[in-house]
């Protein structure tokens, strides 16, 4: 017997992965219910980062035990702030999604809590969640409001697990809200789950506080508001989406035929595993829409479409692809967004502003300038756009991962959480009007601001490193020069709010760096800009280095 020799790129960067390295779906399951956390074991607890509780099942960080004693939380959480309208019930198309789905149901329909889930126990994207949260709330004025959670580690891992908790705004829960609930299912996993109230999931999804909702029409309908489709009638433009087998892969489908778009949609399937994704930087497979690694297959077909969009697996971050480019970097489309929006919305107000990360590129702040927008700097997170959002001061808000959103025509908000489909279609939208793709469309933006450069890499630190970069104070840099230019800033706060950064940011005239530690590895990340070409970046990583290392020395 004979076997072919191995493709030597399989399992490497760029490239699909082999069959037998893809994740053991029913081992994940088994350990969903089989594994216990230990609440002595810090990896083991609930832990709420920037974007919900997330983890492995492997790695006993994302479990029945988890699930049971958040829910419960959140039902407390409710009660404390008197939420008493419906709650939305979303999940992604992580394998862990699905177990966790009825877990939390068991224990919602115990409470007696109403809960709205998918009519054909579907898939239900991130901005999905939260435009059904404003619409309800806006349609019943008065009325107990609605809130929501999002089940998705959003572009993380096959074997992973992710649980969000989405409150009447609509938005992603703030620090306040997440450390309560934090803090009482982890109360409630070390007593042994004594408190939670559960059902069998035949009755929870039989129990008369169980409603069945249609997520898709009610979006779907909704999108004429904020995507100008009359321009895209009878184009002849070739457009591809590809959901990577995540949430919005029943959504593309009816996009496509009620505003009768000519879209190829690519990858139309759910798999679990994911085999399809080419593998990212780490040879992991990720769905991470603005990996150039991740988007491999749809860089190399750049040229059969004029333009082509993807989506994470929760659907709320975007990777945008155009023959010009291949892959836009993330921070550029968010400054052709910017540009285009702006120059085409006419019903918004002349003091609607653009709101971004500290982490974002500059080019972004030289084109609302030139634009006489107003620009609100915050920390990461999205959470901190959701009030400008709201009352409509904000139009279009970003961050540097390829999140976004932005208001309808007339200037009221869409949602108050990233939504990848809209950056998606505005990208059809503006290459239809412009006659330029959004490639090209940067290409006009670098002629008039310049064409910086931008790039994240980590630095080795230990734990109490990173704990004395998160609490930096500007005082504690001393340095008035950096990377041959004169500092104009030093940040520990955002300027937009004075919310703390959680790290340190210096800016020059033609760069900047910000440091800022990771929550999960012993490294901190250096987000690095230059407007004067690679020799000035690598000069801006080099000393940025050294100034946090005598910051915190």
């Amino acid at each position: 017997m004979t076997t072919a020799a191995p493709d030597p790129l399989v399992n490497t960067p760029g490239h699909l992965s082999s069959p037998d390295k893809l994740v053991n779906l029913p081992r994940l399951v088994t350990a969903f219910y089989a594994n216990h956390p230990d609440p002595e074991v810090p990896a083991q607890r609930v832990s709420f980062g920037t974007s919900g509780h997330r983890g492995s099942a492997f790695t006993t960080s994302f479990n029945y035990a988890h699930i049971l004693a958040i829910t419960q939380a959140i039902v407390e959480y409710r009660a404390e702030q008197d939420t008493t309208g419906p709650l939305f019930l979303a999940q992604d198309t992580h394998a862990l999604s699905e177990p966790a789905f009825t877990t939390a149901l068991e224990v919602l329909a115990a409470n007696g809590v109403e809960v709205m889930i998918d009519e054909n126990l579907g898939f239900t994207p991130t901005p999905v969640l939260s435009h059904a949260i404003l619409t309800y709330n806006a349609a019943n004025a008065g009325k107990p409001l609605a809130d929501g959670i999002v089940i998705t580690p959003s572009h993380n891992p096959p074997e992973d697990g992710g649980f969000k908790y989405n409150p009447t705004n609509g938005g992603p829960a703030d620090t306040t809200a997440t450390k309560w609930i934090q803090d009482r299912a982890n109360e409630l996993i070390a007593a042994k789950l004594q408190g939670v109230k559960r059902l069998s999931y035949a009755k929870a999804l039989n129990a008369s506080t169980t409603h069945r909702h249609d997520f898709i029409t009610a979006y779907v309908n909704d999108l004429a508001n904020v995507i100008d489709f009359s321009i895209l009638k009878g184009t002849a433009l070739k457009l591809a989406v590809d959901p990577l087998g995540g949430a919005g892969v029943h959504y593309w489908p009816r996009i496509a035929e009620q505003y009768k778009l000519p879209l190829t949609i690519l990858n139309p399937y759910v798999d679990p595993t994911f085999r399809f994704m080419t593998l990212d930087w780490d040879s992991r497979i990720r769905m991470d829409c603005s990996s150039p690694f991740a988007m491999a297959s749809m860089i190399a077909n750049k040229d059969a479409y004029d333009v082509a969009w993807a989506c994470d697996t929760d659907h709320d971050r975007h990777g945008i692809v155009c023959k010009s480019v291949g892959l836009l970097n993330p921070n550029h489309y968010l400054a052709v967004c910017i540009q285009y929006l702006f120059t085409h919305r006419p019903e918004w107000s002349a003091q609607v502003g653009i709101g971004k990360t500290v982490v974002s590129s500059s080019i972004i702040d030289r084109v609302a300038k030139g634009l006489g927008r107003p620009m609100l700097e915050v920390p990461v997170g999205f959470k901190w756009f959701v009030a400008g959002l709201m009352d409509g001061t904000l139009g279009f808000v970003g961050e540097e991962s390829a999140g976004a959103t932005f208001l309808r025509h007339s200037g009221q908000v869409w949602t108050t959480d990233k939504d990848g489909p809209i950056p998606g279609l505005l990208s059809a939208e503006m290459t239809q009007r412009t006659g330029k793709d959004p490639g090209q469309l940067y290409a006009d933006l670098t002629a008039k601001y310049g064409n910086p450069i931008y790039q994240r890499v980590d630095a080795v630190a230990t734990k109490e490193e990173k704990a004395k970069l998160a609490k930096l104070s500007a005082a504690q840099v001393t340095a008035k020069t950096f990377a041959g230019e004169p500092i104009t800033a030093i940040l520990t706060e955002a300027p937009g709010n004075h919310a703390p950064i959680g790290g340190l940011k210096v800016t020059t005239e033609n760069g900047w760096f910000a440091a800022r530690p990771s929550g999960t590895e012993d490294v901190y990340k250096i987000y690095a800009e230059s407007f004067n070409g690679e020799e000035h970046l690598k000069q801006i990583q080099m000393e940025a280095k050294a100034l946090v290392a005598s910051a915190i020395a």
